[in-house]
């Protein structure tokens, strides 16, 4: 193979991904399949080396994107032994490899088998919960060494489709693919949050009884919130911080970034906000998606 060819082949990607039992990592080896990924689930330890070497004919690296599951129900599973071969893999030219690791709130787990009548790998004969603890324990090194960590409790399947679509596309263009969510905080932080900022600071439409049915796609709230006096500078100075960040982001490889922005109740300032800013991404070009998760919810 000349110089030039080997210049041009573009190195394979290839995605590891474990985590904790029932947090959504059969549903993303098929969505990673949907993508063009070769995947193979639940493969031993000691023929992933095998599986991404390169072609014996060729000399070149696979054919295919791989997508790999591994985790506690893998024979010979030892989460040191995987990081060492994902840190070895991470060390050749032809290979692209990231280590994607999937977490989940426990009661959340807890439910989901519940619902299922699964047994957990670590608890065949004893209460799931304690299944869902020993894992925990066994995989934190992973999770602390892992590239990509997401967390599926509030995570419905199309956002779900959409953040791996993000994260690993194998068509994807340059640069940052970034979502903007409006919350409540009254129902928690959304967990796949990158950057999380707090406008309860701004008027509150809620105390105004016209507004207070109305949501922050309407342009009366709207013009409401943005008459607080802080709002204009604090929107300028948000947006100019986030534009300061997104190319550090990129050189960083970050592929996926979320932006949540909160308020008490999720339907009225975090709303005006988020749209605010995402228009303000959208005009510079950025790739951007919103979602108002609280804006139906009863508020306050």
């Amino acid at each position: 193979m000349s110089e030039d060819t080997a210049a041009a082949i573009q190195p394979i990607r290839v995605v590891v991904v474990t985590g904790l039992s029932g947090a959504g990592k059969t549903t993303a080896l098929k969505l990673l399949e949907d993508l063009g990924y070769e995947a193979v689930d639940n493969l031993p330890i000691s023929l992933l080396r095998r599986l991404a070497a390169p072609d014996e004919d060729t000399s070149a690296a696979p054919r295919r994107a791989l997508a790999i599951g591994v985790d506690s129900r893998t024979r010979g599973f030892q989460p040191g032994a995987l990081t060492e071969l994902v840190a070895e893999l991470k060390l050749r030219s032809d290979l692209d490899v990231q280590l994607l690791y999937f977490d989940c709130d426990d009661e959340i787990l807890l439910n989901r088998f519940t619902a299922t009548r699964r047994r957990h790998p670590l608890a065949a004969d004893r209460p799931v919960a304690d299944g869902i603890t020993a894992e925990r324990r066994l995989m934190q090194s992973l999770q602390d060494d892992a590239d990509v960590v997401l967390d599926t409790s509030d995570l419905a399947l199309p956002e779900f489709r959409k953040v791996m679509a993000a994260q690993f596309a194998l068509d994807a263009l340059p640069g940052l693919s970034i979502m903007v969510i409006s919350f409540s905080y009254k129902h928690g932080l959304p967990r796949v949050a990158d950057l999380v900022f707090d406008v309860r600071f701004l008027r509150n439409p809620h105390y105004d009884d016209a507004l207070r049915p109305q949501t922050g796609t309407e342009p009366a709230v709207a013009a409401y919130v943005a008459a607080d006096p802080g709002y204009a500078d604090f929107l300028q100075r948000l947006t100019a911080m986030i534009s300061t960040l997104l190319p550090r982001y990129t050189e960083e490889g970050k592929r996926y970034l979320t932006i949540a922005i909160g308020c008490t109740g999720g339907k009225h300032r975090s709303v005006v906000v988020a749209e605010a800013l995402t228009k303000h991404l959208r005009d510079a070009g950025q790739r951007v998606d919103i979602r108002h998760r609280d804006r139906n919810l009863a508020s306050a």
